[in-house]
């Protein structure tokens, strides 16, 4: 909800200033009268800081502070702390039909580290075109001024399909330095169970791409070795805590729309487990547990349709330490959850309609939480608190 009147808000911290003069020094071209949004635990400043993208999808930020933006159709652009943009070339060419395209951007989580630039790539998701269709791939190239170069294919879906829908496609870096990617069931069920076949499960994968030792199926004949979970439908949101705790949320068909923990050989279900139901008839899919198939932590209300996740650890936003925040598309909201073990403790709407269908959101590393929206005309968001002004009153810059 979007307030106009003052709340008291206590005065920021130093950390805090430093995160906000940050953000505020980021592209501005788009930059609307700020909105003031209540919540809960604190007061926040919804501003759209870009626009002009088309079904934007991928998001990382840079060590200098520019933020890369992919859209589904295959164009990545660059905005600059001065709001100036530079289109990047040398992508390849994207399956874009349907959900498929250039679908989620990661650093190297050793970006930028020394001068040798040993690290410094830029890992992508994408909508493969092969002979059979299309494929959820993985490749990784390095930025040289506004192109990629050095492109390497890292990973393939092992069966194609001409249909253009359950691509996933997220990724999150383990701290051991593997790679999380998860792969949607591309529109059919039953390929979610098939221990031998990519579709409907959670990767886990070296930096190059290869499969690391201790993955939960290696040397299981009947399921691929780069399987980390299955039974997955489409997750389009994944992160990993510090402590190595993995998260996604993922898409049920008719309502059903899942937040899981990830645990290393865990079935999760699909399709004969769900809380969602059939699209047409409307009854219920599967049953609401099985034995040996791991249970959601939570179920999301209605037809939320959750993509892009994050966790907050930002000084800023101090009083949601550790909270996750997750996008909806057809809701149109995000939502903040609290979790005490595998239990949300605490659920609130933060938006509700304000940027329309939530695609991504993100924590920058300057401490910034960044939202992307899905639409023909689309924008960047960012959120930050508000600051204390002199008589107490929280405020958000004209």
């Amino acid at each position: 909800m979007i307030l106009s009147c003052p709340r008291p808000s206590s005065r920021l911290p130093a950390a805090v200033l430093s995160v906000l003069l940050t953000a505020a020094a980021l592209p501005s071209q788009a930059q609307d009268t700020p909105m003031r949004l209540d919540t809960r635990h604190m007061t926040l400043c919804l501003s759209r800081v870009a626009d002009g993208f088309r079904h934007p999808w991928g998001l990382a930020q840079l060590p200098d502070g520019a933020l890369l933006v992919g859209e589904r159709g295959g164009r990545l652009t660059r905005i600059a702390a001065d709001g100036s943009r530079l289109s990047i070339a040398g992508l390849p060419e994207v399956a874009a039909r349907g959900q498929g395209g250039l679908l989620d951007l990661a650093l190297h989580p050793r970006f930028g580290e020394d001068e040798s630039g040993e690290h410094d790539w830029l890992y992508f998701t994408w909508s493969r075109p092969v002979a059979d269709g299309a494929a959820t791939a993985l490749s990784r190239a390095r930025l040289e001024g506004g192109r990629l170069i050095g492109i390497e294919h890292l990973f393939t879906q092992n069966r194609a399909t001409d249909a253009g829908r359950h691509f996933g496609s997220r990724l999150a870096w383990r701290p051991d330095g593997t790679l999380l990617m998860s792969v949607g069931e591309r529109g059919s069920p039953e390929r979610a169970q098939d221990g031998g076949d990519h579709a409907g499960s959670i990767l886990r994968l070296t930096e190059t791409g290869g499969v690391p030792a201790d993955n939960p199926f290696v040397g299981d004949p009947e399921v691929r070795d780069e399987i980390f979970s299955l039974g997955h439908r489409n997750p389009q949101g994944l992160i990993v805590a510090d402590d190595g705790t993995a998260w996604s949320t993922e898409h049920g068909p008719r309502t059903g729309d899942e937040l899981n923990r990830l645990v290393p050989g865990a079935n999760y279900g699909w399709p004969e487990v769900s809380r969602g139901r059939d699209y047409v008839t409307f009854l219920p899919i599967g049953r609401d547990s099985a034995p040996g198939m791991r249970d959601p932590v939570h179920v999301f209300d209605g037809r939320f349709a959750p993509s892009g996740l994050t966790r907050v650890t930002s000084p800023a936003f101090a009083p949601w330490q550790g909270d996750l925040l997750a996008g909806g598309l057809r809701g149109e909201a995000l939502l903040r959850l609290r979790l005490e073990g595998d239990t949300v403790i605490e659920r609130e709407k933060v938006l509700d309609g304000e940027v329309g269908r939530l695609r991504t959101v993100d924590q920058g590393h300057d401490g910034t939480l960044y939202i992307l929206n899905d639409a023909a005309e689309a924008g960047l968001w960012r959120l930050t608190p508000a600051v204390a002004g002199q008589a107490g009153a929280s405020a958000c810059p004209e």
